[in-house]
Formats: C-alpha cells, structure tokens, sequence
C-alpha cells in the first residue's frame, strides 16, 4: 500500500517537470540557443583587455571573410566566372560585401601617394636617399631611360624622384597575385590556370544558426555549375568550416543518440521482457531536457559539442532504473515502492559518486569542460529525480519478467569466480597477472596533447585552403605580436625593430610575409629628418648630375626636393585614411591607458618557436601565440585534472566512510582504481596516448567503479540481482560511451573509448566483490 510520501513525490516531481517544461519553451522562444562557435569552445587569452581585443581583431577575418578563387584554362573564361560567382553572391544577400572588380579610386590614390612621399618611402630608399643622393640619382635615371621600366601612377613631371614608384612597390600584395588593369581583377597563374579571386565578408557570423549552412550550399551549387564548364573553384572561410563543423555534430549526436536508444531498447526487452520497462527511457529524457535548461540559464545558449556528449548521457542515466528494476532477478514479489526504498541508499551514493566525476570538470579552465559539467550534473539530478520519485508509481502493481538465460549466465560467473576466489594460488596468480599487464601497459602510453584534437575539420576543407594558400601566398597564422608604446612614433620605431627581426627570418625562408605599421608610414620625427636633409639637398647640384645626363633639368629636381621639405608630415592616422592602405587598417588599435598599441601579423610560418627571440630586448613588445599557450594550458590542466581525480577518490572516501564504514570503503574503492589501472594499460597497448580528455574519462571510470561497486557490496536481493542490474547498466552505458568512441573529433573519441574501456573492466573486476564482503549483512531475498 503506498504511504502518504509514496503519493506525493510523483506530485511534486510533476510540479517540477512542468516548470523545467515551461522554462525551455521559455529559453526556445526566438529559436533553439544552440552554438557552433568553435572558439567559444576555448579559454580566454591570457593577458590584458588589449591583448583580448587585439585577439579578437586577429581572429575576426575567421568569423566572416571568405576567399573564393575561380580557375579556368583562358583568362577570359576565368574572369566571367569569377563575375557570375560575384554576381551570385552578391544576389544571394547573405554577403555584405563582394569583391570581384577592383577598380581603385585612381585620384585618391594619386593623391595619397604624392601627400606621403615622405611620409610613406621606404626605410631603404629613405636612408639612400639621405646618404648617398649619387647613388639614388643614378639608379632612378636609369630607370628613366630604360624603355622597359614600369610606369607608375603618378606622372614622370610630377614624381621625378620615383618616390611614389617606389612607395607603390612596397604595398604591393606581393606573392602570385597580381592586379590584371585590362580586366580590374587579381590574378593567379598556377597548375596551367589562371585563377581570380573573388574576396567576400559574410553579413552573419561564422557561428550563428543560418548564414552558414545558406552560404556552403550556395557554394556547393557554384562548384557543381563551374565544374560543367571545366572551371575549378576553391573556396575558404569560417561559415564553411562552421557549417561543416556543425552537420557533424548533429550527424553524430543523432548517430549516438539514435544507437543508444535502440541498443538500450533491445537490453530492456530482453531483460525484462514488458513493454512497460521502455519507460525507463523516461529518466533519461528528462536528465537530457534538465541538462539543456540548466546550460543555457547559465551560459546564455549550448554548444554542439555538449549536445554530442550530452547524447552518452542517455546511456548512463538508465543506470538508476536498472538497478532498480534488476532487483527482480532477486526478488520474486518485486513491489515497485517498497523495492525503491531499499535500493534508494545505494542510488544516492551512486549519484554522489557520479557528481564527484562531472562536477570535477568545472574545475578546469576549458569552458567547453565546464559546459559539459553543468550540463551532466543537471542530468543526473533531473534523471535521478525522475527515477526516485515518479518511476515507482507508474511500474506500482507491475512485475518485470526475468530473462532465465541471462539468471543463468550470472550464476555461471559468480560460481567461477566463487571457485577462484576459493584457491588462494590462483586468486594470487590472477593478480599477478594482472599487475604485470597493467605495468606493460601502462609503460607503453605516450602523452599527447594538442588544440587539433578539439576539432574536426574536413579534410576538403583543408585541401581547399591549402591550395589557395600555394596558389596566393595567403596562409594567416594564429600568432602576432602586440606592440605597445607611449607616442605614435615610439609605437613606429618599435614596430620597425619587430620589421628588422622578422625580414631575417624572411630570408632564411622560415617566414613567407608580414603586415606592421611601420611598413606603411615612418615616424613624423624621422619625416622631418628627412626633409631637413632634402633641404640641404635641394641647395647642392652635383649628387643630381645622373639626371642632367638623362635630359632632366637639376632645377625641375631641387624644385621636387623644396616640395618634398615642405610636406605637412603624415601620422598613423592619415596614412591609414587613403584607399592605399586598406591592407593595414586592422593593424592599428588606438590610444589605450595612454599608449599607442598596434599588431604586427605573419603569413606562412612552418614553425613558430622561430618567433622566440624576436622580442627580445625590444621594450612594449609581446608575442601573443595563442596555440602554444593552449597546448602549454593542456599540460597544466592534465597535472590539475590528475589532482582532481586524486580528490575524487578521497571525497568518494569519505561518503563511504561516513554512509558504509572502513572495511566497505577499501573494497569499493578497490574496483575503480584496478578499473583505472587496467584502462590505462589497455590504452597503452592499443597505441591511442593520454590525452587531457582521457584523464577526463578516467574520472567517470571512477564514479561509474564505486556505483557498481556499492551494488555489488550490498548485496540486495542477492549478488545474482547485483550482478545482473550492473550488467544491464553496463550494457546501456556502452552503448553510450562506446559509440562516442567513433566520433570523428579525437578528443571526443578519446574521452568515449577510454569511459568504454573503464567500463568493461568495471564490469569484470566489481563482481569479485561479491565473496569478500565479510562485514556487510546479506540482503537476498528470493
């Protein structure tokens, strides 16, 4: 006869699904709040509010720009291309701005260069100029005479010296691509094609719920249609890597969560052959809906990559009515209440236990752990809840129907390991054994991390932009450096130390390019050193003789150097104003605290421990390398989550010393950590190394050992029933877990195979427990 509690938990349960239902629907109003950002998946960088921004300006070319490059046999079928695919885009609206025609303002252009010549020559052509004026004269004749010479923009009357010739060389793109003036686009022969490129900026972001998936499929249907013109198209950008990203979130959690749910659906079948034994699936549901509540309350929306873990969840939540419901292996007048009040201790240890596990996650400094922990342990609670409190009054007059042969598999495996737990040389030999292999094992494992593990990008993706990265020279790298100073000009000089460094390594080929401010525009100090000089030589003839002798008056030259002496000098600000220097606009961060900060980027870096010893010595310089401080983070982390999982064990130690005393407490704690022994012995033979998410996975082996364990000790309704409800919960764990194994994301992979592993050697260690429980009173009932 249920009790007054009996009825009112179900009610009180049903009062809380209602609000958790409400408060979703809540949360979904404006749609489902789930990300793909991929950086979001990261740690903070480390440093100041400027480092953050310069960062986060580093990495905006990520979220929205795109490159497209069309390639055809002939230039003119390239070009058309290219313009349709522009025109394309452009009519699709999902695009800000589409760039396929570069048709510069000319004027403006030769205006900017001819208010910049000192302003904006190069450190090179500055110092000769200033040094040897002979030299300079006589090269820049030469070029005069020389019928081959390029022309520049600005007219020969107008820029005798050729600074603007030379200030126009200097912001060239460089690299294979150039601007083709007969059809106004940039160019690229490679492979036996020419190649034009189409530069776009995406009006969403990267990461938001629609632009993405709308922007792959537009290009989808663009390659298709260039292929059926022998055309190529190679395309890059963050929407693809997103959109990419996230069709295999969904394809694997709805791969995990589909395989869950059917293999749980056969074990339940045919375990405990009702229908009615499907609603154990409920717990889970709700365990699952409680997790999406809970993240989003807190984090403000749930990544795809909680969504695919959160789908294991299902596995493990199915534990508590398993091991409820296998107590009729034991017990033959299963009542659903009476029965639940019994097992109730040893689930809310398991629960304790299994919290001690995913709380530990919020504890490290990776925001995608700590998602995941919140998500987990609402899970658990909610599944936990529901299992306790209503699933007794839905199975109340109803009796699950034991499946013999599995009675009879398990009486088969406690007599055999009654039989050897019997012989004391073969109980010793077992354990010999198996500290050999474990220290085999274990000697075998490599450790390796790395923020690739993180992710899993599509190998035609990469292909695409590596090809374009050959083909252009465009091949951005993460890391930079943060220059910082108390002026503008101090800011430039510094920058131009950092330019000194870094032109060393350009030639010994160990970086292809850079972008610094000082590439653009000189102090205004050093601009008026240099028109003093130019002064001076404006009053001298004879370092101007090479010009006579190509038939250019020396007036027409000292009226240019007077010219040049009385420019108004140019600061970062105006350099950066002309349509000259679009290239460098995002190099500059303004006045912050009272210093000048601007970045220096890099293109084509093999090895960035090159980087080293650039700043060195180079006062308000850092080198931001935001990889290096991830993979350094992944080692301190892997130290601290070794701490955690040490913590774990003591916490877990102290509950079972307070709720099941001493001698229980050594033998529980026995099962994870040979579990733990063993899986790490495991994964050194299969070759896969420790990774961070492996010491992470270790940590559930640990809360899933003491749930079967405590099972397993007390013995309710006898070690048969144990015995079979962590076997039925091993299985739908398994399912879970060993399918996260296969995802194609390794840190995923690894976290789901060691957690599968630990299982299984849960699984066969825990029932040993069953004959050496000396202390604890046998609960059998049959």
């Amino acid at each position: 006869m249920p009790t007054r509690i009996d009825r009112l938990l179900p009610r009180l349960f049903q009062f809380g699904l209602l609000i958790l239902l409400c408060l979703g629907a809540w949360q979904c109003r404006h749609g489902w709040p789930v990300s793909s950002d991929l950086l979001s998946l990261l740690p903070p960088t480390r440093g100041d509010a400027l480092q953050r921004q310069a960062q986060a300006r580093v990495q905006e070319p990520l979220t929205r720009q795109m490159i497209a490059l069309v390639g055809a046999r002939k230039r003119e079928d390239a070009v058309a291309q290219a313009r349709a695919l522009g025109a394309r885009m452009t009519a699709s609206r999902l695009f800000v701005r589409v760039q396929t025609d570069y048709s510069p303002d000319l004027a403006a252009v030769r205006a900017a260069l001819l208010a910049g010549r000192v302003a904006m020559l190069p450190a090179a052509d500055r110092q000769l100029l200033e040094n040897d004026p002979a030299a300079y004269a006589a090269r820049r004749a030469r070029e005069i005479v020389d019928p081959f010479s390029a022309a520049g923009l600005i007219p020969l009357d107008q820029d005798w010296l050729g600074l603007t010739r030379r200030i126009q060389d200097a912001l060239s793109p460089g690299g294979a691509v150039q601007f083709d003036p007969a059809s106004d686009t940039l160019q690229a022969v490679h492979d036996g094609r020419t190649w034009v490129m189409v530069r776009a900026e995406t009006i969403g972001s990267a990461f938001d719920q629609q632009s993405p998936r709308k922007v792959a499929a537009l290009m989808r249907q663009a390659r298709q249609e260039l292929q059926a013109h022998q055309s190529r198209l190679l395309v890059t950008g963050g929407a693809l890597f997103a959109d990419a990203g996230r069709r295999q979130a969904v394809r694997e959690s709805s791969l995990i969560g589909a395989g869950s749910v059917l293999g749980i659906v056969l074990v339940l079948l045919l375990a405990l052959r009702r229908w009615r034994a499907l609603l154990a699936f409920v717990p889970a549901a709700v365990g699952f809906l409680a997790g999406f509540v809970a993240c989003v309350a807190v984090f403000g929306q749930i990544h795809v990559l909680t969504l695919v873990v959160g789908a294991s969840l299902i596995g493990f939540v199915v534990d508590f009515p398993m091991h409820w419901l296998g107590k009729r292996y034991g017990i033959a007048d299963w009542q659903a209440w009476p029965v639940m009040r019994r097992v109730l201790p040893g689930l809310t240890l398991s629960l304790a236990a299994s919290l001690v596990g995913y709380v530990a996650l919020a504890f490290t400094p990776f925001p995608a752990l700590t998602q995941i922990s919140v998500f987990s342990t609402a899970g658990l609670l909610g599944a936990y809840a529901c299992t306790v409190c209503q699933m007794p009054a839905w199975f109340a007059r109803w009796q699950p129907r034991p499946q013999p042969a599995l009675a009879r598999w398990a009486d088969v495996l406690l007599g055999a390991i009654r039989t050897l737990h019997g012989r004391r040389a073969a109980r010793r030999s077992i354990v010999f054994a198996g500290v050999l292999l474990c220290a085999g094992g274990i000697a075998r494992l490599n450790l390796h991390d790395d923020l690739r593990q993180w992710l899993a990008l599509p190998a035609p993706l990469l292909q695409q932009a590596r090809q374009i990265g050959q083909i252009t020279g465009f091949m951005p790298t993460s890391q930079f450096f943060l220059v910082r100073a108390d002026s503008d000009d101090e800011l430039l000089r510094r920058t131009s130390r950092v330019d000194a460094a870094l032109e060393r390594l350009k030639t010994k080929h160990e970086l292809a390019s850079y972008l610094s401010l000082s590439q653009l525009v000189a102090p205004i100090a050093r601009q008026r050193q240099t028109q003093t000089r130019l002064a001076d030589l404006a009053a001298q003839a004879r370092p101007w003789q090479a010009f006579e002798q190509a038939g250019i008056p020396i007036h027409a030259i000292q009226a240019e150097l007077r010219t040049l002496a009385a420019l108004p000098p140019v600061g970062i600000k105006a350099a950066l104003a002309g349509p000259q220097a679009e290239a460098w606009r995002g190099l500059w961060l303004g006045r912050h605290d009272g210093q000048s900060a601007g970045i220096v980027t890099l293109q084509g870096l093999p090895d960035a421990a090159v980087l080293a010893g650039v700043a060195a010595g180079i006062p308000g310089v850092t080198l931001v390398d935001q990889n290096s401080e991830l993979n350094h983070m992944f080692t301190t982390t892997r130290i601290e989550a070794a701490l955690l999982k040490l913590a774990s064990y003591v916490l877990a130690a102290l509950i079972l010393l307070a709720t099941l005393g001493r001698h229980a407490t050594w033998r529980i704690l026995a099962v994870p950590l040979a579990a733990t022994c063993c899986t790490l012995a495991a994964l050194g033979y299969l070759g896969c190394p420790l990774t961070l998410f492996s010491i992470f996975g270790l940590l559930l082996v640990s809360a899933i050992g003491v749930d079967y364990a405590v099972f397993i000790y007390e013995r309710i309704a006898g070690p048969q029933a144990c015995l079979v409800g962590i076997a039925l919960a091993a299985s739908c764990t398994l399912f879970s877990f060993g399918l996260l194994a296969f995802s194609g994301t390794p840190a995923i992979a690894s976290f789901g195979l060691t957690v599968a592993l630990g299982i299984v050697f849960c699984l066969l260690i825990a029932p040993w427990l069953s004959f050496s429980n000396k202390e604890s009173p046998s609960h059998g009932n049959t």
